[in-house]
């Protein structure tokens, strides 16, 4: 009598799925994400944002990719997109890229510059900006969300005892990698899909749709606030799942 297939077992067909969060967050905030992707078979890396500066944090994704072996969908969340963007051009194992709330730039614009360009984000009044002396020896300023007020603009539909944890735990996010300009856009190259979180205060819809219609991304739109991957895992596993099942050959 054969043995029943394990749902969890990874399954040799499926792409790696690289996770890569934002600013103001960790790779603990895709945890339900990867549960649900897991028990679908495939295998997942959620890497560790480095968070201080477009170039090293893409050069750090780079270095990932460039260590697994077979092609590979990645999903970026908020600032993790303009990362992935970067990091995945001219990457010949990316399958699909997946925008999760996300910032998609292009070659010359900054994370900071899409953040603005349309009314409804809230996130700068809410931010406490805090010294860092660099390496250099000058001075620089990590940016981190008010824990008051963390929730309101950033994760509205989390549950308060798990926004209140995601606050304490928040990493931040150097102040120049926001302003930082994009010299590379995968997306023009590479197939995307886009989750459009209906109900953000950190990204307004409106940028997120202005920026997955000039990709040419594949869109869903959902009642979700900015931490979409916290409060609503499954629809963003299903969106990468369509990703990688509509791009695997």
């Amino acid at each position: 009598m054969n043995a029943s297939p394990d749902p969890s077992a990874p399954n040799a067909a499926l792409p790696t799925v690289l996770l890569v969060h934002g600013a103001f967050a960790e790779s603990s905030s895709w945890n339900e994400v990867v549960a649900h992707l897991k028990r679908r078979g495939y295998e997942v890396i959620a890497v560790a944002n480095p968070l201080r500066g477009l170039k090293v944090d893409a050069d750090y994704l780079s270095a990932v990719l460039g260590g697994l072996s077979g092609p590979v969908v990645i999903a970026g969340h908020s600032y993790g997109g303009s990362v992935m963007s970067e990091a995945a051009d001219g990457a010949t194992n990316v399958q699909a890229l997946v925008y999760v709330a996300s910032f998609i730039p292009d070659v010359g614009e900054s994370t900071g510059e899409l953040a603005a360009k349309f009314p409804g984000a809230q996130l700068e009044p809410a931010l406490n900006p805090v010294p860092l002396p660099l390496p250099d020896g000058g001075a620089g300023m990590d940016l981190y969300i008010q824990q008051d007020k963390f929730r309101d603009v950033f994760a509205a539909d989390v549950a308060p005892d798990v926004a209140e944890l995601m606050a304490t735990t928040q990493r931040p996010v150097v102040a120049t990698a926001l302003e930082d300009t994009a010299t590379r856009a995968a997306w023009k190259t590479i197939p995307s899909w886009t989750l459009i979180t209906t109900q953000d205060l950190t990204i307004p819809p409106d940028a997120q749709r202005f920026m997955a219609d000039r990709a040419g991304s594949t869109t869903v739109e959902i009642d979700a606030s900015h931490a979409v991957a916290v409060s609503q895992p499954g629809p963003v596993a299903d969106l990468i799942d369509t990703a990688a099942r509509a791009t695997t050959r």
